[in-house]
């Protein structure tokens, strides 16, 4: 994992936390900053970047993009759009 990767995986980690404490947080995390990183961090992925993640950032499809760069991808369920 490249040290772009290792920045998206802990943005998501960092995510998924403040997800996790919505119910029970007040006032609620604001998630906007993570969600601005994320989008900045899939910009410097490269062609030569796993196309996977790409697709998964692209599409917001944060949870498989972790499940993804934590090698849990077999554990992706198939998306609207036919893909894992």
């Amino acid at each position: 994992m490249n040290e772009t990767e290792q920045e998206i995986l802990a943005a998501l980690l960092e995510l998924q936390r403040a997800v996790e404490t919505m119910r029970t947080t007040v006032p609620k995390p604001n998630l906007v900053p993570i969600f601005a990183r994320l989008d900045r961090l899939a910009d410097q992925l490269t062609d030569r970047s796993d196309p996977q993640l790409r697709h998964f950032l692209h599409n917001k499809s944060y949870e498989k993009a972790r499940l993804l760069l934590e090698g849990r991808g077999p554990e992706n369920a198939a998306g609207s759009c036919g893909k894992h």
